[in-house]
């Protein structure tokens, strides 16, 4: 993990991004995913969206109280194989926790829900973080991470 903070030559041109605004996860059971993340993230309904084209559409889900939106995507035409880091595309999710403490707290959370989970990692140094690493229902790997530097 790199702390350096300079600004690139390369990017000195580049419009502002002020954030992430949402991720979209193409799942194989929409409805399994939907409880899955509620149950386990705590994340809420928004609305439902017909994809622009094809028959898919995508249930929009929120953390109430922070700015994570997550697109629940449903595609007909999709392969139905779990989750691999190993093809091109996402590798993993990563959501962020506002201390050390709070990992420990996901763990007991993690563990009275009977959702299984890695230990926790943790590293100090100049770039001190920890974090514990679960897999929804379609084997995607969720970090749930706190970062001190």
């Amino acid at each position: 993990m790199s702390t350096i903070t300079e600004e690139s030559p390369s990017t000195r041109a580049v419009p502002a991004v002020t954030g992430l605004q949402h991720l979209g996860l193409t799942v194989r059971d929409i409805d399994a995913s939907e409880a899955w993340y509620a149950t386990v993230l705590g994340l809420v309904r928004v609305f439902v969206e017909a994809h622009r084209t094809g028959d898919g559409y995508a249930v929009v889900m929120t953390r109430p109280g922070t700015g994570l939106f997550l697109g629940l995507d449903h595609h007909p035409g999709a392969d139905r194989e779990a989750f691999s880091p190993l093809r091109t595309g996402l590798d993993h999710l990563a959501l962020q926790v506002d201390s050390r403490e709070a990992i420990d707290e996901w763990i007991a959370h993690l563990d009275a829900l009977g959702v299984e989970h890695e230990p926790a990692f943790e590293t100090g140094g100049s770039a001190p973080h920890a974090m514990v690493l679960l897999r929804d229902p379609d084997a995607i790997p969720i970090e749930l991470f706190w970062y001190g530097g």
